[in-house]
Protein backbone atom coordinates (compact mmCIF):
# COMPACT_ATOMS: atom_id res chain seq x y z
CA UNK A 1 0.00 0.00 0.00
CA UNK A 2 1.56 3.32 -0.80
CA UNK A 3 0.49 6.74 1.16
CA UNK A 4 -2.01 9.34 -1.18
CA UNK A 5 -2.10 12.63 -0.85
CA UNK A 6 -4.71 15.03 -1.67
CA UNK A 7 -4.73 18.80 -2.73
CA UNK A 8 -8.09 19.95 -3.16
CA UNK A 9 -8.34 23.43 -4.15
CA UNK A 10 -12.16 24.11 -4.11
CA UNK A 11 -13.57 27.71 -5.31
CA UNK A 12 -16.81 28.79 -3.79
CA UNK A 13 -19.30 31.17 -5.48
CA UNK A 14 -18.74 34.83 -4.39
CA UNK A 15 -19.38 35.29 -0.67
CA UNK A 16 -20.45 31.55 -0.20
CA UNK A 17 -16.66 30.23 0.86
CA UNK A 18 -17.99 30.52 5.15
CA UNK A 19 -20.85 28.44 4.29
CA UNK A 20 -19.10 26.05 2.50
CA UNK A 21 -16.64 25.71 5.51
CA UNK A 22 -19.14 25.60 8.11
CA UNK A 23 -20.44 22.39 6.31
CA UNK A 24 -16.74 21.12 5.67
CA UNK A 25 -16.13 21.54 9.46
CA UNK A 26 -19.00 19.19 10.26
CA UNK A 27 -17.92 16.68 8.34
CA UNK A 28 -14.39 16.67 10.17
CA UNK A 29 -14.95 14.43 13.13
CA UNK A 30 -16.60 11.81 10.65
CA UNK A 31 -13.73 12.08 7.92
CA UNK A 32 -11.20 11.42 10.71
CA UNK A 33 -12.76 8.70 12.30
CA UNK A 34 -12.57 6.68 8.76
CA UNK A 35 -10.25 3.72 8.25
CA UNK A 36 -6.85 4.99 6.58
CA UNK A 37 -7.81 8.92 7.10
CA UNK A 38 -4.18 10.64 8.16
CA UNK A 39 -4.85 13.74 7.95
CA UNK A 40 -7.83 15.93 6.46
CA UNK A 41 -7.92 19.78 7.04
CA UNK A 42 -9.35 22.50 4.96
CA UNK A 43 -6.92 26.00 4.79
CA UNK A 44 -7.06 29.25 3.66
CA UNK A 45 -4.74 31.84 2.43
CA UNK A 46 -2.38 33.12 5.36
CA UNK A 47 -2.93 36.06 6.75
CA UNK A 48 0.80 39.09 6.28
CA UNK A 49 2.57 36.51 3.92
CA UNK A 50 3.91 39.81 2.49
CA UNK A 51 3.78 41.29 -0.30
CA UNK A 52 4.75 39.48 -4.30
CA UNK A 53 3.47 36.00 -2.84
CA UNK A 54 0.51 34.25 -4.53
CA UNK A 55 -2.74 33.68 -3.16
CA UNK A 56 -6.12 31.55 -4.37
CA UNK A 57 -8.03 35.14 -2.97
CA UNK A 58 -11.22 35.21 -0.50
CA UNK A 59 -13.20 32.57 -2.19
CA UNK A 60 -11.10 29.41 -2.42
CA UNK A 61 -9.92 26.97 0.03
CA UNK A 62 -7.55 24.12 -0.34
CA UNK A 63 -7.95 20.67 1.40
CA UNK A 64 -5.11 19.11 2.33
CA UNK A 65 -5.52 15.07 2.91
CA UNK A 66 -3.32 12.14 3.40
CA UNK A 67 -4.73 9.00 3.10
CA UNK A 68 -2.93 5.26 3.91
CA UNK A 69 -4.26 3.58 0.17
CA UNK A 70 -5.95 4.70 -2.77
CA UNK A 71 -8.46 1.89 -1.33
CA UNK A 72 -9.21 4.48 1.51
CA UNK A 73 -9.44 7.48 -0.64
CA UNK A 74 -12.01 5.57 -2.59
CA UNK A 75 -14.09 4.75 0.56
CA UNK A 76 -13.49 8.09 1.23
CA UNK A 77 -14.79 9.52 -1.66
CA UNK A 78 -17.95 7.13 -2.06
CA UNK A 79 -19.27 7.41 1.39
CA UNK A 80 -22.78 8.68 2.53
CA UNK A 81 -21.57 11.49 4.52
CA UNK A 82 -19.15 12.48 1.72
CA UNK A 83 -22.14 12.24 -1.06
CA UNK A 84 -24.05 14.50 1.32
CA UNK A 85 -21.15 17.18 1.27
CA UNK A 86 -21.43 17.22 -2.34
CA UNK A 87 -25.36 17.32 -2.29
CA UNK A 88 -25.22 20.37 0.60
CA UNK A 89 -22.82 22.65 -1.24
CA UNK A 90 -23.19 22.44 -5.02
CA UNK A 91 -25.32 25.25 -5.67
CA UNK A 92 -22.51 27.50 -3.69
CA UNK A 93 -19.32 25.88 -6.16
CA UNK A 94 -17.73 28.02 -8.66
CA UNK A 95 -15.01 25.50 -9.32
CA UNK A 96 -13.01 22.19 -7.62
CA UNK A 97 -9.44 20.88 -9.15
CA UNK A 98 -8.56 17.61 -7.25
CA UNK A 99 -4.84 16.50 -7.60
CA UNK A 100 -3.81 13.00 -6.00
CA UNK A 101 -0.24 12.72 -5.83
CA UNK A 102 2.04 10.05 -4.63
CA UNK A 103 5.64 10.36 -2.56
CA UNK A 104 8.63 10.72 -4.69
Amino acid sequence: MSVVHVIAILSAKPGKRSAVLSIFNANITTVLAEEGCIVYEATIDAENSGPGKASFGPDTFVVVEKWSSMDALKTHSNSAHMQAFGAATKDMMANRTVHFLSPA
